[in-house]
């Protein structure tokens, strides 16, 4: 089972990253109103169960793929 994790910086928390390509954006002349960025992952899982597929990955994406007190993620199962 394939699971695809976008992980993004919590909207209480200042992105200079997604901040400085917004700058550049309107610069350049695109109608941007903002931008963050964030993490694409693609994990292949070897579970075939997709309740214990979604499970697992909640708990990769707690312990190592995202850091819960400045990031959120959420993922989404293929497969």
């Amino acid at each position: 089972m394939k699971a695809k994790v976008i992980v993004t910086l919590k909207k209480s928390i200042l992105d200079p990253q997604g901040s400085a390509v917004e700058r550049s954006l309107k610069t350049m002349g695109y109608p941007v109103d903002s931008v963050r960025i964030g993490k694409f992952m693609e994990v292949t899982l070897a579970e075939a169960n997709k309740a214990k597929a979604e499970e697992v990955m909640d708990e990769i994406c707690r312990k190592l793929l995202a850091n819960p007190v400045i990031e959120d993620y959420f993922f989404e199962l293929e497969g």
